[in-house]
């Protein structure tokens, strides 16, 4: 169900979306309101779930990650809701959607590994949600404002062996 956000809210987002390390108090002189008032309304955002705060990475400017998309048909539409969870619950998924068109559901993946990491998601990880009739799969060679949280199975490898294109 969408919860509707209002103007001061939707203010303190946008302003988060341009600066995600802004401080309370900053966006507070900027938005012509008070630092406890920002703190508590982004709190009662945080809490709806309607807004998360989190380190992006540009995935194509550190070697070793790898993007792709998968199409993914179902053999059925009667669980398609407990798939979607399923299938987003997977440790490399960064996001699911139940789309239109040719497929189901459409998921962003982003692997640790080169062709071998998709090769194991799509083995290991897809094959055991079951129900799913056949996937296609697209690896992203290049894209432009590709800000993305890491997805779990992404962040122990990343702090770890983090090296920029750059560093090569």
């Amino acid at each position: 169900m969408r919860k509707n956000v209002d103007i001061a809210d939707r203010r303190i987002v946008a302003a988060l979306a341009e600066d995600g390390q802004a401080s309370a108090g900053t966006l507070a002189e900027r938005l012509g309101v008070t630092a406890p008032t920002i703190r508590t309304r982004m709190k009662s955002l945080i809490s709806q779930g309607l807004l998360r705060v989190a380190g992006l990475v540009d995935p194509f400017q550190v070697k070793g990650l790898t993007v792709a998309l998968v199409g993914i048909k179902l053999m059925s539409h009667m669980q398609l809701d407990k798939k979607l969870t399923e299938i987003a619950d997977l440790p490399d998924v960064n996001w699911a959607a139940v789309v239109t068109g040719r497929y189901d559901i459409l998921v962003e993946v982003v692997l640790s590994e080169d062709v071998s990491g998709l090769y194991d998601f799509l083995d290991r990880d897809l094959s055991g949600v079951g129900g799913i009739a056949s996937s296609e799969s697209f690896v992203v060679m290049k894209a432009r404002r590709k800000w993305i949280p890491l997805p779990r199975g992404a962040r122990t490898w990343f702090a770890e062996n983090i090296q920029t294109k750059n560093e090569e």
